[in-house]
């Protein structure tokens, strides 16, 4: 018998999630309700809560979703590498499990990619609409953002931003190493010296505090330092990138243009 080939996907939408269970369902829903074609690939960094079996009952529903257990809690970055390895789609997104970004973003962060203009996009909060943000997290966002512009000799709004898109070779070009939440910065220091410009666009942002899980530590703030200092001299290899399929270009645009214009 024939093997039936794989449905062209435009999107791969990695979610890492560590004990996740009030959250996990509803963000994948919200995911699946974004009209592009795309797969959303979870990763379990060795939940304790009920979040296995919360992913084993979507999975069993919805064939778009696919989900990876780590046997150990390894941290996020290696989270996000195993979801890498795994994207069949042209463009990577990365969508933390904990609601505090909306996927009703990625229309205006993937069109840039999908209409040829860039390869790469940073989703910002600090242009876009915000609430719940701690005041020294936002000093310290700040500080790491001027820190990589100064060194990286660039200019953005949000280096730590969770809304790192691109196209997927991209981001398999980047030999992504960290573990931890080391990877933001990694990601966007590595990018910076492939040579490509970072196109920014205003997301939403709703902020958790940290009895409702929120995770990150002002220690992640100094290793997110050592990180843009470690990779100021990395060299890499730009990928040769073909185009995206017209077929699937026009499908994602004629889904922008339908989102947008049901915007008020």
């Amino acid at each position: 018998m024939k093997r039936r080939e794989r449905e062209p996907v435009l999107l791969s939408v990695i979610i890492p999630c560590y004990n996740e269970a009030r959250t996990i369902e509803a963000i994948i829903n919200q995911v699946l309700a974004v009209e592009l074609a795309k797969e959303i690939i979870v990763v379990d960094d060795h939940s304790q809560d009920a979040t296995p079996q919360i992913l084993e009952r979507i999975c069993a529903s919805y064939s778009a979703v696919k989900t990876v257990r780590h046997t150990k809690n390894k941290g996020k970055g290696e989270a996000i590498r195993t979801g890498l390895a795994l994207a069949q789609g042209e463009i990577v997104i990365i969508q933390d499990a904990d609601l505090e970004y909306d996927p009703n973003d990625y229309y205006e962060l993937v069109s840039p990619i999908v209409m040829g203009r860039v390869d790469v996009v940073f989703g910002t909060r600090f242009l876009g609409r915000h609430t719940g943000m701690y005041f020294w997290n936002a000093v310290g966002n700040k500080f790491l953002t001027f820190l990589t512009n100064m060194l990286y000799n660039c200019w953005l709004s949000d280096m730590e931003t969770c809304y790192k898109v691109m196209r997927t070779e991209v981001m398999r070009s980047l030999a992504l190493e960290s573990h931890d939440f080391r990877i933001e910065a990694e990601i966007a220091a590595k990018v910076l010296r492939l040579g490509y410009r970072i196109y920014e666009v205003p997301i939403s942002y709703m902020g958790r505090t940290y009895e409702e899980g929120k995770k990150i530590r002002p220690s992640d703030g100094l290793k997110a330092i050592g990180t843009l200092l470690k990779y100021l001299r990395w060299n890499g290899e730009a990928p040769a990138l073909a185009k995206i399929e017209p077929d699937m270009s026009n499908q994602a645009i004629m889904a922008i243009h339908k989102y947008v214009g049901r915007l008020p």
